[in-house]
C-alpha cells in the first residue's frame, strides 16, 4: 500500500493513493481524504454537479470524487461547472479525458440548464478574492443569490438532490471579540452601505434561499462555513495574507506585514476543510456547519511566523510595515469558528498547520514556482 510522507514527518499509511491529478501533494491530499471513515457507499452511483469546479475548495471536492471512483469503483458522475472549458482543461488536465468528468459551460449569474437530473449539488462557484469584492460587488452578490435560486431550481426538478452550499465565516458578521470560537448560531453586525458587504451578505442570502427551498420544496440542504483555507492551487495573487505569505517564502523574501498582526482567524488546510464538508454531506443532521480546524486559531502574526519555519533553510523574518491604508481590509479583529459541531460528527483534522503549510508550499514548488536555498 502507497504511502505519503510529509516534509519532515513521519510516514502515514493511507488507502491506495489514486492519481487524478499528478500532483505528488494533491493526489496525496485526496487518498487521505478518502481514506476517513466516512460512509462513501452512499454516493456511488450518484451524479453530482459541482459549481466553480476550478476554485480552489470545489476542484478539491471533484478531485475526492475522481479518487473514490479510481480507489473504491463509486461509479461517480462528476458534472464540473465552470465559465471557461478550456482553461477548466488545462488545469484538470491529467483528467480532463476521463470518462467520468465531463465539464459544463455556464455561469451562475445566469440560467443553468443540465441535460441531466443530478444527485448532489455541491455550490461553490463565487468571487473568493477581497479585491473581487470590491471592484465588482454586483457580480458577487449576483453569483451568490442568482446562483443559488438557479441551483435550488434545479434540485427540485431533480427529486430528492441534495444542495451543499460552500457558504464562510463572513456570515458571523462583526462581533465583539472576547477570544472565544464563534459557533453555528452566534451573529454579528454587517455594515450593509459598504460595498464589500456583497460578498458576506451574498452568502446570508443564499443561506436563507437554501433553507426556504428546504421549507417549501423539501430539498435536503447542508451549509458549510468555511474558515480561512490554504493548499494547493491557492493563486499566488489571490490578495489574502495565506497567498501572499506563501509567495514570500517561495520567493524567499522576510514576509511584511500591513497591521501589527494582531488579528485572528481559522486557518484550515484544505485537505481537513474538504474532508469535514463531506462529514458534513454524509453524516451530518445539522443545517450548518462550520468547517475549520480550532487548532488553526492563530494571529496574522503567528501565522507569519510560521511560515517562515516551514522553509527554515531560508532563514526569513517577519517585519512590519508603516503608514498602510487599512480601509480596504476587512476589519475583524478576532473570527475563529467552533468546530465542536463537527468534530460531533468523528471528524477530526489529519494534516494540520505544520505539515499543511509545508504541503501548500510543496505544490507550488512542484510547479517550480519557488527555489529551495
Amino acid at each position: 500500500m502507497p504511502e505519503q510522507t510529509a516534509r519532515g514527518g513521519e510516514p502515514t499509511p493511507h488507502a491506495p493513493v489514486p492519481h487524478v491529478t499528478g500532483s505528488a501533494t494533491i493526489d496525496g491530499d485526496v487518498a487521505e481524504i478518502i481514506g476517513q471513515p466516512l460512509p462513501w457507499d452512499d454516493l456511488a452511483g450518484k451524479t453530482v454537479l459541482v459549481t466553480g469546479a476550478a476554485g480552489m475548495i470545489p476542484a478539491y471536492a471533484v478531485y475526492t470524487l475522481l479518487g473514490l471512483n479510481d480507489v473504491r469503483d463509486a461509479g461517480i458522475t462528476v458534472l464540473a461547472l465552470v465559465r471557461d472549458v478550456d482553461k477548466a482543461r488545462r488545469q484538470f488536465a491529467a483528467a480532463a479525458d476521463r470518462e467520468d468528468l465531463l465539464f459544463v459551460r455556464g455561469d451562475v449569474r445566469h440560467a443553468i440548464e443540465i441535460d441531466r437530473p443530478v444527485d448532489l449539488v455541491i455550490h461553490g462557484a463565487s468571487p473568493a478574492r477581497p479585491s473581487l469584492h470590491a471592484a465588482s460587488p454586483v457580480d458577487t452578490i449576483r453569483a451568490n443569490v442568482t446562483g443559488a435560486f438557479g441551483l435550488l431550481d434545479l434540485c427540485v426538478a431533480s427529486p430528492g438532490a441534495r444542495f451543499v452550499l460552500m457558504s464562510s465565516a463572513e456570515v458571523y458578521g462583526q462581533r465583539v471579540s472576547d477570544g472565544s470560537l464563534v459557533a453555528e448560531d452566534e451573529y454579528g453586525s454587517v455594515d450593509i452601505l459598504n460595498p464589500r458587504a456583497s460578498y458576506t451578505e451574498g452568502k446570508r442570502a443564499a443561506e436563507t434561499i437554501a433553507v426556504s427551498y428546504h421549507a417549501q420544496h423539501g430539498v435536503p440542504i447542508t451549509i458549510a462555513r468555511f474558515g480561512h483555507i490554504y493548499g494547493p492551487g491557492m493563486a499566488l495573487d489571490d490578495g489574502r495574507v495565506q497567498a501572499d505569505f506563501t509567495a514570500d517564502v517561495l520567493a524567499g523574501r522576510d514576509i511584511t506585514l500591513n497591521s501589527d498582526g494582531s488579528a485572528r482567524r481559522t486557518y484550515t488546510y484544505l485537505a481537513d476543510a474538504v474532508s469535514g464538508m463531506f462529514a458534513a454531506i454524509l453524516q451530518g443532521e445539522d443545517t450548518a456547519y462550520n468547517i475549520s480546524d480550532r487548532d488553526g486559531f492563530i494571529s496574522i502574526r503567528e501565522l507569519a511566523e510560521a511560515f517562515t519555519r516551514a522553509r527554515p533553510e531560508k532563514d526569513l523574518t517577519v517585519r512590519f510595515a508603516e503608514g498602510v491604508d487599512h480601509s480596504r481590509y476587512n476589519s475583524v479583529k478576532g473570527q475563529g469558528l467552533d468546530d465542536t459541531r463537527l468534530r460531533s460528527l468523528g471528524w477530526a483534522p489529519h494534516v494540520g498547520l505544520g505539515r499543511g503549510l509545508d504541503r501548500t508550499i510543496a505544490w507550488h514548488e512542484e510547479r517550480g514556482e519557488g527555489n529551495r536555498s
